[in-house]
């Protein structure tokens, strides 16, 4: 219990908490992890609501991608995708990853369009009143410190005992209930993009099994199947850590 208590103040910070050991919070990775921060304040929660991707939100999106391209994490993955076949070049796969995942469409039936890949996992929404998707630890320790976030209780703690770890938590953000949800903490945003990104199209659809620090884990991605991007292609709807 006393293991879960620190990763659990280690997301919530709650009293006697502290930031996870090379959480990239302060000092030489501040950077990194402000990178993703300046994405987040241009949603809209609710579904329904038209996005709008003004010029200067294009160019934080540009921002955060050479981020997060000039990092080793990304490096190896583009080598595996070029090695695999997946495609013909760096640039290609740049601009596919960039597509797939803040290419928008609607999640309110075509009311508007409202919605990303990028938006659901590492913002969050509202739909139907309740919060959907959602498995950023970084956007939720911000909301956290600000008093928008009220952590309820765990239903999964994952094995590790350093960080990347995965816990499954229940919480309130404002008044809309999130009953289960899974995400890393103490991770990067390039390693939960890297992942997530090779499991969406390495295993699309399904549960796709990792080794994370020689213990086993499992990512479950899906595709937005109601619209293409390019032949055979589909923007991404959801991916995050399994909890059983």
């Amino acid at each position: 219990m006393a293991q879960l208590r620190e990763k659990q103040r280690a997301l919530h910070l709650g009293p006697g908490a502290s930031a996870p050991q090379g959480a990239c919070l302060r000092d030489q990775h501040r950077a990194r992890l402000c990178q993703p921060q300046a994405l987040l304040d241009n949603y809209d929660r609710q579904t329904g609501q038209k996005e709008v991707v003004t010029a200067t939100e294009a160019e934080e999106q540009e921002a955060f991608l050479a981020e997060i391209f000039a990092t080793p994490v990304l490096a190896t993955l583009t080598r595996f995708f070029l090695a695999k076949g997946l495609y013909a070049s760096e640039a290609e796969f740049q601009e596919d990853l960039k597509t797939m995942w803040f290419g928008m469409y609607s999640r309110s039936s075509g009311k508007a369009t409202d919605s990303s890949g990028f938006e659901h996992v590492f913002h969050g929404e509202i739909k139907k009143g309740k919060v959907s998707g959602f498995h950023n630890w970084v956007h939720y320790y911000e909301l956290e410190k600000t008093g928008q976030i009220n952590y309820l209780s765990y239903s999964y703690d994952g094995p590790w005992t350093a960080y990347p770890d995965i816990l499954a938590i229940q919480y309130r953000w404002n008044s809309y209930l999130k009953s289960v949800g899974s995400l890393f903490i103490g991770s990067s945003p390039e390693f939960e993009m890297a992942v997530y990104t090779l499991c969406f199209k390495a295993r699309p659809d399904r549960l796709c099994t990792l080794s994370l620090a020689g213990k086993r884990a499992q990512i479950q991605t899906y595709s937005w199947a109601n619209t293409e991007y390019g032949p055979g292609r589909h923007y991404l709807a959801s991916s995050y850590p399994f909890s059983p």
